[in-house]
């Protein structure tokens, strides 16, 4: 049986191809399309999923969409009735797309399907599954676990915000949930929105800008913004938002309350903004942490799995680790839209054909989330041929290794790109870009001359599985870089001068004997990197160790800021050129950037493939 899972049409678009049960393939749209957060029919993502499992449309036993539109639509007109007559204008403004094209989402769908595959679709062979079962399916069924509960937070699904899942084998049942507008991830992102960076993409940047301020305003949000309920949920005061009628987030009674306007987007931070950010987060771990006990005690499971949108804030996930309220925990890495994408197909497959669901020695069934494309050494020699780069090709893996080990000791930043894509929004080191974690500067470096970002984001350690403990405050696996756990003791350098310098100033004080991936708060969001999860970037990292002794390496995502990333070698290549990266690594060709002509490298790029 195939099943195609599709996400689409609100943001993060994504495709998602199984074989029964298994993942043959998955990707987010953006990833071909180049607009970061595309929300548009996937068809490229199907295109892909269907050349990745060599058949064809008319192969597709079913096609599982992740969401009710119809049962969205109710909630649509629900809001517009209970916030009347403020919902006027959103009403007028957003109404007209939903009451003649959205409802009628299965006629679209065909529509769609005939208009990029010529293909015609039967309604009977489109099936919907509600938004958080897409997510809690995404979580369970991909999970390690036989029996768990399953925690989704988000924005909105249809109606629910929040809601726990019961599961076991091949069921999952709903036991409890939370309704919009009562929700946590659009609190957070009230809080995006006030500290001036873009809703659904910004809030990685509260996450990262919280640790350089003090959470003076934890109690003011507490007070004033929710109540806190005995099941652990809460309900918003929505007096101070404006997102169920608007199309922004909060209202001047909202900037009030804490005294500022919203920041103007890309102007300074000040420390106030610092203070917001760590107050929400605060705000943000207390509630999850309250709603998992709670959790815990009503239901007696030992397992946790977690999906949705606010599963990505990694220090919220690593509270809930170390306050071992649950033995294990497991977070789908693609906890966003997109995975909603893989969560309706197994749905299908495992509620509705009622089939048996074998987890085999306690391992997952994302592939290391490496689900996307891969390129084959023919076809990237023949593009560094045509443009005429200077390259050099490793015929032996570990002489390639010796040199992009050798290169990254001298501190070179190295363009990694290797195998199939990952899926869901972080590199793992198949589309990353490398560093050494032991060079004071290249944080700040590596934000502001290649990503052409602010200089305050931090940046992941990927470790040695191994050598996880000899570092960090961690003594599970994180394959998927979704825990934040803090430096060994013994790795940092705690002087007064962290203490007493505020604010940016954070980032010039050498923290431990890996500055470029401790965060101000001696914390650092971790991937450990196994044998069995991913050999070669293993095998680099190894390399890289037996030349340092840092079993670590900086990695973050093969992109720039504003754009996704990377999928193809062309786009990569451009991303190389057009930055200061000093290497990019094809597989198994190397380029380095001091023997390129780089204006007469860049204008037979752009004028052969077109790329900006």
């Amino acid at each position: 049986m195939y099943i195609l899972g599709i996400s689409c049409w609100y943001h993060d678009s994504a495709a998602a191809i199984l074989k029964n049960d298994e993942i043959i393939a998955a990707a987010q749209e953006e990833r071909f399309s180049r607009l970061k957060h595309d929300s548009s029919f996937p068809r490229n993502s199907i295109s892909y999923c269907l050349k990745e499992a060599n058949i064809s449309l008319d192969e597709i036993d079913k096609i599982a969409f992740y969401e009710n539109p119809k049962l969205k639509y109710k909630r649509i007109l629900n809001t517009y009735k209970s916030f009347f007559p403020k919902s006027i204008n959103f009403f007028l403004r957003s109404f007209p797309k939903w009451f003649f094209k959205k409802r009628f989402w299965k006629t679209e769908l065909i529509k769609e399907f005939d208009d990029y595959f010529s293909q015609k679709i039967n309604k009977s062979d489109i099936y919907f599954v509600e938004h958080h079962l897409s997510h809690a399916a995404s979580a369970f069924f991909c999970s390690p676990f036989d029996k768990a509960l399953t925690l989704i937070i988000d924005g909105v699904g249809e109606f629910d915000t929040i809601s726990i899942w019961e599961c076991n084998k091949t069921n999952i049942s709903k036991i409890r949930s939370s309704k919009f507008p009562d929700s946590l991830g659009l609190l957070y992102s009230s809080f995006t929105n006030y500290l001036g960076f873009r809703v659904n993409s910004g809030e990685y940047k509260v996450m990262g800008l919280a640790p350089y301020g003090e959470p003076i305003f934890y109690h003011k949000i507490l007070n004033n913004l929710i109540e806190l309920q005995d099941n652990g949920m809460f309900r918003l005061n929505m007096n101070f938002f404006n997102f169920a009628t608007h199309s922004y987030m909060i209202n001047k009674r909202f900037e009030n309350l804490f005294g500022q306007k919203r920041r103007v987007p890309e102007s300074d931070l000040t420390k106030f903004h610092m203070d917001i950010a760590a107050s929400i987060q605060k705000v943000t771990n207390f509630i999850v942490l309250n709603l998992v006990k709670k959790i815990r005690k009503d239901y007696n499971f030992e397992n946790l799995c977690l999906a949705g949108g606010v599963a990505l804030n990694c220090v919220t996930n690593g509270k809930i680790l170390k306050s071992k309220i649950f033995r294990k925990i497991w977070i789908q890495p693609a906890a966003g839209d997109a995975g909603g994408s893989i969560g309706a197909a197994l749905s299908y497959f495992y509620s509705l054909k009622n089939c048996v669901r074998v987890v085999k020695n306690g391992n997952d069934k994302m592939k290391g989330t490496y689900l996307g494309p891969a390129f084959k050494n023919e076809e990237i020699e023949k593009f560094l041929v045509n443009i005429n780069s200077n390259f050099k090709k490793y015929e032996k893996k570990d002489q390639l290794l010796d040199k992009v080990a050798d290169l990254l000791k001298r501190k070179k930043v190295v363009g990694w790109f290797q195998g199939r894509m990952e899926f869901g929004p972080r590199s793992l080191g198949n589309r990353s870009i490398l560093g050494d974690p032991r060079d004071q500067n290249m944080q700040k470096n590596m934000n502001i001359k290649i990503k052409f970002r602010e200089s305050f984001r931090p940046f992941a350690p990927s470790i040695l599985y191994e050598k996880t403990n000899n570092w960090f405050d961690l003594n599970v696996e994180s394959p998927y870089m979704l825990l934040v756990s803090n430096v060994k003791e013994e790795k940092c350098q705690k002087t007064n001068d962290i203490v007493n310098v505020k604010g940016l100033n954070k980032l010039k004080v050498i923290k431990s004997e890996i500055p470029a991936v401790t965060h101000v708060d001696f914390s650092a969001r971790i991937q450990t990197v196994s044998k069995e999860n991913n050999y070669l970037f293993h095998s680099l990292i190894k390399t890289f160790e037996s030349k340092t002794g840092c079993p670590i390496l900086i990695n973050t995502s093969f992109n720039v800021r504003g754009e996704p990333i990377v999928c193809s070698p062309e786009e990569a290549f451009n991303c190389f050129i057009s930055t200061n990266m000093d290497a990019i690594v094809l597989n198994n060709f190397v380029v380095e950037k001091d023997k390129l002509e780089i204006e007469t490298l860049n204008l037979k790029i752009q004028k052969k493939f077109k790329l900006d």
